[in-house]
């Protein structure tokens, strides 16, 4: 199996651009410029909706019912296999006060249970959607910090193992970068997923020579990681804000930032040095690209100083990453990795 060449596709987070979500016509456009861009995969993130860090519970409705989303994701899955496109699935938490999903505490024993029950809900029914529209890689959680990498990660376990008695085929679960060397629930899974915001400079102004030697540096890291676990690594996320030194705090949002520039030349080199030093490694699965959108027109959905490589110099990094050869291009075997699930020899 080739190499993961993938790119996110956001939902259209706004009720009032009805039409234009997950399986329209306009995420149709979006999946024929994904193909042509170069991409063989994409990745879905529908929402469940948690109003604060207190882990009271998930809605799982966000800005549609949620039987309609789930007939909306079947059918954009469909739309894109029948496009060639594989999918991965990713359930996704949003936060309503803002704070980071990763920060996720109950405190008692009792909300604990609550929380666990409430998320297994939400996840399992998307798991149900997974298997019966045959996704081919679905993601257990993303960046839940407070509950993989503690004393609470057994109850996720429990999780992950009602997944597998419901979805047959790989799983993955989306760790923060900083933090997956914690996360104790890698045993579980059949991909480590990394939500890969690395840094790959300590200062404004550092030229892509050194941006370069940041990159080798997080692909030894976690050639570390792969080694130990005997896993292949995906990036399940790689995003740079199209601003001035994106690679120093990569995941800090410009919103809150004053006098803010547009900057396509930073943002294509601190793509380019996070993935040029992975493509000769055997254990490097591939990545997905954060992100783009259901409805190619609509731009109200994201700044021009936003993630999206949309039209900008990094999507010409992209279309030549996408056409380049990985080294697991040319894999067949690693001793002790695991199987597919579904379909024989898509993972080493």
């Amino acid at each position: 199996m080739d190499a993961v060449r993938g790119i996110t596709i956001g939902p259209i987070e706004n009720a009032l651009h009805p039409n234009a979500g997950y399986g329209s016509r306009p995420y149709d456009r979006t999946l024929r410029e994904c193909s042509q861009m170069g991409a063989t995969w994409v990745a879905l993130t529908p929402f469940g909706r948690v109003m604060n860090l207190e882990g009271r519970g998930v809605d799982p409705t966000f800005e549609a019912p949620f039987e309609e989303n789930k007939k909306s994701i079947a059918r954009a899955v469909a739309m894109a296999h029948a496009r060639g496109l594989r999918v991965m699935l990713v359930p996704h938490l949003w936060v309503e006060s803002g704070e980071w999903r990763a920060l996720i505490d109950p405190k008692t024993d009792a909300g604990w249970e609550a929380w666990a029950k409430s998320y297994a809900d939400f996840v399992l029914a998307w798991a149900r959607v997974a298997e019966e529209s045959h996704v081919d890689l679905f993601s257990v959680g993303v960046e839940l910090r407070s509950w993989v990498t503690t004393p609470r990660a057994p109850s996720f376990l429990d999780v992950v193992r009602q997944i597998r008695a419901i979805y047959t085929g790989p799983l993955t679960y989306s760790a923060n970068w900083d933090d997956v060397d914690d996360t104790v629930i890698l045993g579980e899974i059949d991909v480590i997923g990394v939500n890969a915001f690395y840094p790959l400079a300590d200062k404004d102004g550092a030229p892509l020579a050194e941006l370069l030697k940041g990159g080798e540096r997080v692909r030894d890291k976690l050639r570390t990681l792969a080694v130990a676990w005997q896993k292949p690594v995906v990036f399940t996320e790689i995003g740079y804000t199209t601003r001035p030194n994106p690679a120093v705090h990569p995941w800090e949002w410009p919103d809150a930032m004053k006098g803010v520039t547009v900057d396509q030349v930073a943002q294509a080199e601190a793509y380019h040095a996070l993935i040029a030093p992975m493509r000769d490694e055997p254990w490097f699965l591939g990545f997905f690209v954060w992100r783009v959108y259901a409805d190619p027109e609509d731009v109200s959905q994201e700044a021009e100083w936003g993630f999206s490589p949309r039209g900008k110099l990094s999507e010409l990094v992209m279309r030549d990453a996408f056409a380049s050869r990985f080294a697991h291009d040319r894999t067949t075997a690693i001793p002790g990795f695991p199987p597919a699930a579904r379909e024989p020899g898509f993972f080493p």
